[in-house]
């Protein structure tokens, strides 16, 4: 098939110079028709249709059937790429979508739970509070009432003493401690 090809390629070129050589002596007159080289070039024209239909333009339709068979299979393959990324960006965008949901959603529950823990804190603290003011108010009491006891005490050892002093003569103490005490706890109900 080459040496066909290479064998025409070899005619068109040595019959080319001929042809140039037999017309250069020859005065060119370009409106009148010369058969001759009308002759000569409708047949090369032939020759070199027919190699090249021979041997040319079917791998050339070949090759080009071939290229635009890829282009179509690229182009088939790019809009299904297209189409697959598409739907994978519409599922990403939904799982983006999604987990801002959830993440809202998070939040939203983290703030109603600290809100919760807070009442709770406060509340135990209002209690705690509450529980330390009952127990202040209990030790005011008993040391009120200690502290009544001692100037009691202290007040009956004054009046006794102040007696002793009056009457000047030593009185049984035990005795006088229980006469006093009993004046004492009618002044306090009165």
């Amino acid at each position: 098939m080459r040496s066909m090809f290479s064998r025409a390629v070899a005619l068109l070129a040595i019959a080319s110079p001929l042809l140039a050589q037999e017309h250069e002596a020859a005065k060119v007159d370009l409106l009148s028709p010369a058969t001759g080289l009308m002759f000569w070039t409708l047949v090369i024209f032939l020759v070199v249709f027919f190699v090249l239909a021979k041997f040319a333009f079917g791998p050339i339709v070949a090759a080009v059937s071939a290229r635009e068979k890829a282009l179509e299979d690229a182009t088939a393959m790019a809009k299904a790429d297209r189409e697959e990324a598409a739907t994978l960006l519409a599922e990403h965008r939904a799982a983006i979508e999604s987990a801002r949901g959830e993440a809202q959603q998070l939040i939203a529950d983290g703030r109603k739970t600290a809100e919760s823990m807070r009442a709770d804190l406060l509340e135990q603290t209002r209690v705690q509070q509450e529980q330390m003011m009952d127990r202040a108010k209990r030790d005011i009491e008993a040391e009120k009432t200690k502290a009544v006891d001692a100037l009691r005490r202290e007040a009956i050892d004054l009046a006794l003493a102040g007696a002793s002093k009056v009457i000047e003569q030593n009185l049984d103490n035990a005795q006088n401690r229980a006469i006093v005490e009993k004046y004492l706890g009618s002044i306090g109900t009165r």
